[in-house]
C-alpha cells in the first residue's frame, strides 16, 4: 500500500512541478496584453484566451497536489476543535462520501462532453481565437483523475493510521 500511496502521490507531485510555471508565464502574457493594449492600441483575442486556458489548467491540474499539501479549502466548523481521532473519521467520510463520488460523478458525466469536442476537435467560440477549446474540456476529466489518485492515496494513510493506533 505504501507503493500505491507513494506512486499517487509522486503523480501530483510531477504534475505539479510542471504546471508551477504556468504562473509565471499567465502573469507575463497578462503584462504583454495590458501593455499591448493601452500602450501600443494592440489587442489579440488569442492572447486574452491563453491567460484563460492557463489559469484553467493551473487550477485543474493542481487541486491533486493542493490536496496533497493540504492546502485545500476545508470547512472547519467542528473540524478544528476536534480531537486527531475525530480528524481522521471526518477526513475519512469525506473521501468515501463526499469526494470520491463527486469526482466520479462528474467524470462520468463530462466524458461525453469532452468525447464530442474531440470528435470536432472543437475550436473557439470567437474570431481569432484559440482553436483547442477540446484541449481545455480535457482538464475536467484530468482533474478529476488526479483529485481521485490523490484521495484515494491519503484515504489508504487515513485507514493505516486506525490499525496502528
Amino acid at each position: 500500500m505504501n507503493r500505491l500511496t507513494w506512486l499517487c502521490d509522486g503523480v501530483n507531485r510531477a504534475v505539479a512541478s510542471v504546471i508551477r510555471w504556468l504562473a509565471l508565464f499567465m502573469v507575463l502574457i497578462q503584462f504583454v496584453i495590458v501593455l499591448g493594449r493601452y500602450v501600443f492600441g494592440v489587442n489579440s483575442i488569442a492572447a486574452q484566451e491563453s491567460v484563460l486556458y492557463l489559469h484553467a489548467t493551473l487550477f485543474m491540474l493542481g487541486a491533486g497536489y493542493t490536496l496533497l499539501v493540504d492546502k485545500h479549502v476545508r470547512v472547519d466548523v467542528f473540524y478544528s476543535r476536534a480531537t486527531d481521532e475525530t480528524r481522521r473519521r471526518i477526513d475519512i467520510f469525506g473521501h468515501l462520501f463526499l469526494l470520491l463520488p463527486s469526482m466520479t460523478t462528474l467524470l462520468y458525466w463530462s466524458w461525453p462532453s469532452v468525447r464530442n469536442s474531440w470528435k470536432i476537435f472543437e475550436g473557439s467560440l470567437s474570431v481569432g481565437g484559440i482553436e483547442a477549446v477540446f484541449l481545455l474540456k480535457s482538464l475536467i476529466p484530468a482533474f478529476c483523475v488526479l483529485v481521485i489518485l490523490q484521495s484515494l492515496s491519503l484515504l489508504i494513510r487515513l485507514l493505516g493510521q486506525g490499525r496502528a493506533a
